[in-house]
């Protein structure tokens, strides 16, 4: 069975605003002013992590303005930092798994996205999340990286 590009960019781009509608737009500040279009602007995001209760994580990404911007056709720049704290009991799953992706969302129409991992520290019981912006043919060194330890919360182990 042979499947057409223009097909595996509708089921990408459907999979990844699946994945990012699971986030809260926190808001946006304007960085640049634009006469056409939407400005240029910086949006914090918060999600939890979907399998591990008592931990939300804030995302904050450059989001690109202009007409091209306003048209979904801009390619947003590489530029985002994340924090992750605990805001509740951390309840872990049975199985946690090593490494899990937690979060994306789509940062241009040429498959560019920004990807929230997870990764299980087991050794010092820490949670470790990293994003990091790609392209799905070639990767990009833009990361960013936040730690929770696993501890007990308001007396509860």
């Amino acid at each position: 069975m042979k499947i057409s590009p223009s097909a595996l960019i509708q089921v990408a781009s459907l999979l990844l605003a699946t994945s990012s509608a699971l986030a809260d737009n926190v808001g946006c500040v304007t960085t640049a002013w634009k006469l056409i279009g939407a400005n240029h602007k910086v949006c914090v995001d918060a999600f939890q992590d979907p399998k591990v209760r008592g931990v939300t994580c804030h995302v904050s990404q450059a989001r690109t303005g202009g007409v091209s911007g306003s048209l979904g056709l801009a390619q947003d720049p590489s530029q985002f930092s994340l924090a992750c704290r605990q805001t509740g009991p951390i309840v872990l799953p049975a199985k946690l798994p090593k490494e899990e992706t937690v979060f994306s969302e789509d940062t241009s129409i040429l498959f560019k996205e920004t990807r929230v991992v997870r990764m299980w520290d087991e050794v010092h019981r820490t949670l470790v999340y990293l994003a990091i912006s790609r392209k799905l043919i070639e990767g990009a060194p833009a990361n960013s990286l936040s730690t929770v330890p696993v501890m007990p919360w308001g007396g509860k182990p």
